[in-house]
């Protein structure tokens, strides 16, 4: 799909890996919807790229039906979501205080793997309902996993089950909406240089960059953005999750 004109919308658009691909998509000429809890995030980054703000929880339906909304009277209907929102927590399954509060799990369920999937649903109706493009193609939708989803570190019960949550919701939902003309893909990315891992001693960025096999760095938001580009624009990738890890396998711990 030449995305040049078509609307987009980015979940988690308001910083990280999500940012960066807006600002990907919007250089090839996308119309950028930026979903974000953060509104003032959000805010910032739909100004920048000539945007609009969408603030709210992707895992809130009504939130999520008014954005669409939004979205669509100012760009026309969605043809690309990409899920970048998401939450991780680091607590064992049993730990030195008991077990993990049902309530954490749940949060984390909830708004990684029912977020992606709520936006999944209502952008997969939107797109059904579009004007075909001349390849017969309506939309794409990328949402975002883990490498952790495969190789779940301890402490990572919650993480690691909505991530593969995600992963395996990639080839029915491709399957369905086939009919459609709507491809769906998953990233499962490794450590990338988030703010989150920014926050970190430079010592410890580097640490965690030498246990990648090749390239022995942490990967970089943008290559993130570009394999977003590559996925919209390569209208045979369909019904796959795609690791971009620099070959890393994460350990027990």
């Amino acid at each position: 799909m030449n995305i040049a004109g078509h609307g987009v919308i980015v979940t988690g658009g308001g910083s990280g890996l999500g940012a960066a691909s807006a600002e990907k998509l919007a250089s090839l000429g996308a119309k950028v919807g930026i979903v974000d809890i953060n509104a003032e995030a959000a805010q910032q980054v739909a100004t920048r790229l000539g945007g609009i703000a969408l603030p709210g929880d992707v895992s809130n339906e009504a939130q999520m039906i008014e954005a669409f909304a939004k979205a669509r009277a100012a760009h026309g209907p969605c043809r690309v979501l990409l899920n970048c929102a998401g939450i991780g927590t680091a607590k064992r399954v049993v730990g030195r205080d008991g077990p993990l509060p049902l309530v954490e799990f749940e949060r984390v369920i909830r708004i990684n793997l029912i977020g992606s999937f709520n936006m999944m649903r209502l952008a997969g109706e939107e797109m059904s309902k579009a004007e075909a493009l001349p390849n017969g193609e309506r939309g794409v939708i990328i949402s975002t996993s883990s490498v952790a989803a495969f190789e779940g570190q301890i402490g990572q019960a919650a993480y690691a089950a909505s991530k593969g949550g995600i992963a395996s919701l990639t080839l029915p939902v491709a399957r369905e909406l086939a009919s459609f003309g709507i491809r769906v893909l998953t990233i499962a990315p490794g450590l990338f240089l988030t703010p989150l891992l920014q926050t970190l001693p430079e010592e410890a960025q580097q640490s965690l960059g030498a246990s990648i096999p090749f390239p022995r760095r942490l990967g970089a938001p943008a290559e993130f953005a570009s394999l977003v580009a590559h996925m919209v624009e390569n209208s045979f990738l369909n019904g796959e999750t795609v690791r971009l890890d620099g070959a890393l396998r994460l350990p027990p711990k």
